[in-house]
């Protein structure tokens, strides 16, 4: 009969199996009596940390503290499904001589509980063996479902949380801390403490974004001037265009048309620098009787300078008439 197992394959998963589960429950132990040492080392230092007043640093250190709790935890339950399931390899290897593919309802929280470990726990390799033994009986698809946590997956819930690499919450550091000054018998005041811990940063996004608003809002409120233009009325012919359509033009050749022609330019210019201001004035200004007076103020503006100009160009002209 021996010599029909080892040929057909029959007899070898439940002897692995039951050598991976007794490595794993020997390494769980030494394991946990080394963690258990280095966590009263540091805890002994949380309390150094607490008399001298760095609360700074034990507010850090203490959620290492709570990582090294919540493993020793999570060994602990490994450690428990490890014995469950050695106890019923027997079950396991009958199940395997009837080539059956479902694992048992009793062990499917057993073996996802100790797949799911196997990916987070690296100190403990034999997991990764049981978890190659537990894919090539049961499948990949029941392998992957515990790793990914699907419905279906039946992990304990204790040991999805243990093996969390979610941070702490602030009620869990401040409860540890209590205890363990309380555990050594140090007057410590936890106000700072709690203060540190119940303050909310997203305040602190908040204010950044309000003060963005702030520096943004006169940009918002002055946008409407860029776009003013679209609403314009036609621009009336101001009198400076009017009177340099009926000048006579000179030829250029001459130096009276010249000093004339470029008279009557900055002439223009400055009229039309003018009426684009008392434009612009008129389109902004919040109230149509002030841009009306604005409009007014600047035409007679841009009248006086073209009065100034005929006076020039008559000057030029007598000037250069006269030699």
């Amino acid at each position: 009969m021996s010599s029909l197992n080892s040929l057909f394959n029959r007899s070898t998963f439940g002897t692995k199996c039951k050598t991976c589960l007794n490595l794993v429950i020997s390494r769980i132990k030494l394991l946990r009596n080394r963690r258990d040492l280095q966590l009263i080392n540091m805890r002994k230092e949380m309390v150094q940390y607490l008399q001298t007043g760095q609360e700074s640093i034990a507010r850090i250190r203490v959620e290492h503290i709570i990582r090294e709790q919540n493993i020793l935890a999570a060994y602990e339950i490994v450690e428990l499904f490890c014995e469950f399931v050695l106890a019923r390899v027997p079950i396991v290897e009958v199940l395997v001589l009837t080539w059956s593919r479902e694992c048992p309802l009793e062990l499917r929280e057993a073996i996802g509980s100790i797949i799911f470990a196997s990916g987070r726990c690296s100190d403990l390799p034999e997991l990764m063996h049981l978890r190659n033994l537990f894919t090539t009986k049961y499948g990949k698809e029941f392998v992957a479902g515990a790793l990914e946590l699907r419905p279906d997956s039946s992990v304990n819930r204790t040991i999805i949380e243990k093996l969390s690499v979610k941070a702490p919450s602030g009620e869990s550091k401040l409860k540890v801390l209590k205890a363990i000054a309380q555990e050594y018998n140090i007057e410590w005041d936890s106000s700072n403490t709690e203060a540190e811990f119940n303050k909310k940063y997203e305040d602190l996004l908040d204010g950044s974004a309000s003060s963005v608003h702030q520096v943004q809002a006169p940009v918002i409120e002055s946008s409407p001037v860029a776009f003013a233009s679209r609403d314009k009325p036609p621009a009336l012919i101001s009198p400076v265009e009017d009177a340099g359509k009926h000048q006579v033009r000179e030829s250029p050749s001459s130096p009276a048309g010249g000093a004339r022609a470029h008279a009557t330019t900055k002439t223009n210019l400055s009229a039309q620098e003018h009426h684009s201001n008392a434009e612009e004035i008129s389109c902004c200004s919040p109230s149509s009787s002030d841009a009306l007076e604005k409009a007014r103020a600047a035409i007679a503006a841009a009248t006086r300078a073209s009065a100034a100009a005929r006076a020039a160009a008559e000057l030029a002209k007598v000037k250069i008439t006269s030699q």
